[in-house]
């Protein structure tokens, strides 16, 4: 079996607990208007590699990540989950930590045959990162084209199977930082019981060239990247708002 790669990193430091050797999947069906990789949407695009070829590498530098692992990014890896779980199955095998990042998209409650597939990933999968873009399904749809419920449908499925994972969230000036609904994510979380962290991005412009590079429109003209502070500002809230519904739980 083959997986569509856009690129590896070797020493990744911000993807998850210790170094890790980063694997960007090719392919998202998610239209994130702050998307810094457009460069990955494609699933016909990338170049085909087989778990082996993934894995020679982090063999060659295993004594770098001890304390690390292997993370499976991109695009959205769950688009290529066959040939995900093939990966994780060999990683765990060689006894290397595992972890996920993903959108939850496409997860589907209904679509049992995937749910199927998904439990056998979660088997060999033992840490979840998951992008929650928004808690209002309205704006969530605006803002990245997919409905809302795969997000929160992944979340409550991976707290069920006490899968632990991590929450991150992107700020983006006038889109993700509203006070009320960073108060309304916090309520959200509590509500999970698996979710062992927060991280909460400052929005960049870095990606802007990539857009410009593709012939395709940038869709945040003229919105200013977010500061460091500002992300404080908003995990501060998120965490206070989590703290008081967890008290009350």
């Amino acid at each position: 079996m083959t997986g569509r790669i856009h690129s590896t990193e070797s020493f990744g430091t911000v993807d998850g607990p210790g170094v890790r050797y980063v694997i960007f999947f090719q392919g998202c069906a998610m239209r994130c208007l702050y998307c810094h990789n457009p460069d990955t949407w494609d699933a016909a695009g990338g170049t085909e590699m087989t778990v082996e070829e993934l894995l020679a590498p982090f063999r060659k530098n295993r004594v770098f990540y001890q304390n690390g692992g292997i993370t499976a990014t991109g695009g959205e890896p769950l688009l290529q989950i066959d040939f995900l779980t093939e990966l994780f199955e060999a990683a765990k095998r060689e006894g290397i930590h595992t972890c996920l990042d993903t959108s939850g998209f496409p997860f589907d409650q209904a679509n049992t045959a995937f749910l199927c597939k998904l439990d056998r990933l979660l088997d060999v999968t033992d840490l979840v990162m998951l992008d929650v873009k928004h808690t209002d399904a309205a704006a969530h749809l605006a803002l990245t084209g997919k409905p809302l419920s795969s997000p929160l449908g992944f979340a409550k499925h991976l707290d069920e199977r006490g899968v632990p994972f991590w929450v991150r969230r992107v700020i983006v000036p006038g889109h993700t930082d509203d006070e009320k609904e960073l108060c309304a994510l916090g309520r959200t979380l509590a509500a999970f019981r698996h979710v062992k962290a927060l991280d909460v991005l400052p929005y960049h412009t870095l990606g802007k060239k990539k857009y410009e590079a593709l012939g395709i429109p940038y869709p945040l003209e003229g919105v200013p990247d977010a500061t460091a502070e500002d992300a404080a500002r908003a995990k501060a809230i998120i965490l206070s708002a989590f703290r008081e519904a967890r008290a009350k739980a």
